[in-house]
């Protein structure tokens, strides 16, 4: 097996993401630029997928893969001694969003067969020839147009998408994933700097991430101009013309319908029970007790990503800000990719 030299070559791949990031333009060497040129691609491409967020992303799963952030996480799973192919059809509703699958792929002494994502298409491929040759060449992977000949299969899409390759991976042994979201609950003590990274929560990404939060529980005695001064730093978010297509449209919705909701120009905060916003609305509901927050996720458990609150409330949450930080044994729709893999 060949899991030592691409933990090495991972370990490579963190600082020359790293080495990239820190440069400025003017300092860039050939290979720089080309990554220059992919990003650019990718946001002339999928205007969601800004230069900003793509270089957020990049500096998470550099920051990511440490020694011994690796190796903590590999630890506790048995790799595999058979090589088989497994299918990945990865999402691209966020920049590298499929990545982890990949990695998860290989690290597992298994062959991944890529089916990409039509709007995150250009960096993963590029990542993962770097990844190959600062491990000697020992990552093996596949890209291709349609899944052929594999053993199992990873795959992520909607709703309505998840009946279809539910239906038509019947016979293969599979995860197959659905639209999830997040949601907050504010005990009503948050300090200023907790709410502000709350806003990080719901807006990196413009909200488009299974990680974002559209759903705020506050106490009833909560005020709501709280939660606009915490989303100031963002509000150069109705610059982009996509966001600010959203935000017109459900806004003249809104108004249509004679529907009652609070507006800042940017987003709006609309009193709903659905877990589920539309993109620049963020849900909430003043709960009375704990208990009614916790059978609502009880509830709506299979939807539910992760929930960000303070640790004291036991909810089994994440602190604010680390939405759009999850570890390497942090799992889409909380299956656990790596034990699935060893079954392969």
């Amino acid at each position: 097996m060949n899991t030592e030299n691409q933990v090495l070559g991972l370990i490579e791949l963190s600082d020359y993401i790293k080495a990239f990031l820190s440069k400025k333009t003017e300092d860039y060497n050939e290979d720089d630029v080309n990554i220059e040129l992919l990003l650019n691609k990718s946001k002339i491409e999928n205007q969601w997928f800004t230069i900003e967020n793509q270089k957020f992303a990049l500096q998470q799963w550099a920051d990511l893969l440490t020694e011994d952030n690796i190796k903590n996480w590999l630890e506790n799973y048995s790799i595999s001694t058979t090589s088989k192919r497994v299918g990945l059809i990865l999402a691209g509703n966020i920049p590298l969003v499929g990545l982890h699958d990949v990695i998860s792929v290989v690290l597992s002494n298994h062959i991944p067969v890529i089916k990409l994502s039509s709007k995150d298409k250009y960096l993963i491929p590029f990542l993962l020839n770097k990844w190959n040759a600062f491990s000697d060449g020992q990552v093996q992977f596949e890209l291709v147009e349609k899944l052929e000949n594999f053993d199992a299969v990873i795959a992520t899409g909607s709703n309505n998408t998840a009946r279809y390759l539910e239906y038509y991976f019947k016979d293969h042994l599979s995860i197959i994933r659905k639209n999830r979201t997040s949601i907050a609950v504010l005990k009503g003590d948050e300090t200023e700097e907790e709410m502000k990274l709350l806003a990080e929560d719901i807006f990196q990404y413009f909200g488009l991430g299974c990680r974002n939060v559209t759903r705020i529980f506050i106490p009833q005695d909560f005020v709501i101009d709280r939660l606009f001064e915490s989303f100031i730093g963002f509000q150069d978010i109705i610059h982009h013309n996509k966001y600010a297509n959203n935000y017109d449209y459900n806004r003249a919705v809104y108004l249509l319908n004679q529907e009652k909701f609070w507006d800042n120009n940017f987003v709006m905060l609309k009193e709903d029970d659905k877990l589920f916003s539309p993109l620049s609305v963020i849900n909430f509901s003043r709960y009375e007790s704990l208990d009614d927050v916790k059978n609502f996720i009880a509830e709506n458990e299979e939807n539910i990503q992760c929930i960000v609150a303070k640790s004291e409330l036991g909810l089994n949450s994440i602190s604010f800000g680390e939405a759009q930080n999850p570890g390497l044994d942090t799992y889409a729709d909380n299956v656990d990719t790596m034990r699935f893999l060893e079954l392969v």
